[in-house]
């Protein structure tokens, strides 16, 4: 699954599960979605993907390609070691700028709610 939301500077891609080949059919649509949006900087949060093939990096890729072009960034958050290592042997990984700080939890600020860690993917032996 993937959301999209926006402000006035930034498009934020949410997404959760498997970013691969089965997925591969949403891909043109949302990226049309995205660029039509033509904002500056485009988000994607990669906290709950559970894994990520080259066609997922193609499309991320592809994202990240079509921003540039307009002048725009795009920024990976909360991409594990594994995902980040597929866009390395894709020889894109230049083209992201990496958020090291984010951490993957969720909080409700206006609660007061006790973060929950989301479960962590398996890293590969």
């Amino acid at each position: 699954m993937i959301e999209i939301a926006t402000s006035s500077t930034t498009t934020t891609l949410v997404v959760a599960g498997d970013l691969d080949l089965a997925e591969r059919d949403q891909f043109p649509e949302i990226a049309a979605r995205v660029v039509g949006l033509r904002r500056q900087l485009l988000v994607i949060d990669m906290c709950r993907v559970t894994f990520m093939d080259s066609t997922g990096a193609a499309f991320l890729i592809s994202l990240a390609d079509s921003g540039r072009k307009r002048g725009g960034a795009t920024v990976l958050r909360g991409a594990d070691d594994r995902d980040l290592f597929v866009l390395e042997v894709c020889g894109a990984l230049d083209l992201f700028r990496i958020d090291t700080d984010h951490q993957c939890e969720q909080s409700d600020p206006t609660t007061g709610a006790t973060p929950v860690q989301l479960p962590q993917r398996p890293r590969p032996a």
